[in-house]
């Protein structure tokens, strides 16, 4: 079944790539005026790039991918998206950069590109379109480099336990389940008010899941850290703070986790 679950993902994500490059989330425009589309977790933890080889997993239209790019890294962006590729592509030859981008399946990675990376890098919102995490972890430890570095950022497995689909918020999904989450649902994270009709599988992974996935690959586990804010408004009711940061109002919870990660 999981064949089943991919297609019908990868079909709404190239739904969502024509939405999402239209919508103020992704602001694409001032992208390719010069904005970068990082986040303070992830520039504060990989900080200076510059000459080093990076592998983004998951790199949706590439923004995140040709920003890592522009900051002098030399990049590989992989996708399951067509149109998402096709994009990334696009904006990659107009703002000159010399980052690629391949169309596969994540968990394909090593099947489709060649060498190993000093960087693997992924973030918010990917782990949880996928049923296993034991071949996401091998592959990743196949990419890197000896002596290279894993770093990922991603919201927080509680925060996967809400059902945020209904007018009315209520936890209910488990924080480690095996069987497959359907959701259908009108518009997309981005654009709401898009006339996209989303239709997604997902997997719940509870942070044991996650870290042990990477320690049977052999990756040494430098970081976990768990942080109440978050710089998408991923839940609804959450409070911007002045620093443009999203946090919930009884603060009970946390929203995002960071994990570093080494192969020796």
């Amino acid at each position: 079944m999981a064949k089943h679950h991919f297609e019908t993902n990868r079909n709404t994500w190239n739904e969502k790539v024509k939405a999402h490059s239209q919508s103020k989330m992704y602001n694409l425009e001032g992208f390719k005026n010069g904005a970068s589309s990082l986040m303070p977790y992830e520039l504060k933890a990989l900080g200076d790039v510059k000459g080093q080889s990076l592998l983004h997993l998951q790199c949706h239209f590439g923004q995140d991918t040709l920003s890592w790019s522009r900051m002098g890294a030399t990049c590989v962006g992989v996708d399951i998206s067509d149109d998402g590729i096709s994009l990334a592509r696009a904006l990659n030859d107009e703002l000159n950069q010399d980052a690629s981008f391949v169309r596969c399946n994540v968990l394909d990675t090593s099947k489709h590109v060649e060498g190993e990376f000093d960087i693997v890098f992924t973030s918010y919102g990917v782990i949880g379109w996928l049923p296993d995490l034991k071949p996401w972890g091998q592959m990743i430890a196949e990419k890197l480099k000896p002596g290279g570095r894993f770093y990922m950022v991603e919201f927080h497995p509680i925060v996967w336990m809400f059902d945020y689909t209904k007018p009315t918020v209520e936890m209910r999904y488990g924080y480690m389940q095996d069987e497959a989450i359907y959701e259908e649902y009108d518009g997309t994270y981005a654009d709401v008010n898009s006339k996209m009709i989303s239709q997604e599988y997902g997997w719940n992974h509870g942070l044991s899941e996650i870290v042990n996935a990477l320690i049977e690959a052999g990756l040494t586990i430098e970081y976990l850290n768990e942080h109440n804010e978050s710089p998408y408004d991923v839940l609804p009711n959450l409070s911007k703070t002045n620093q443009g940061m999203f946090v919930t109002k009884d603060g009970l919870y946390p929203l995002i986790f960071e994990i570093g990660a080494t192969k020796l």
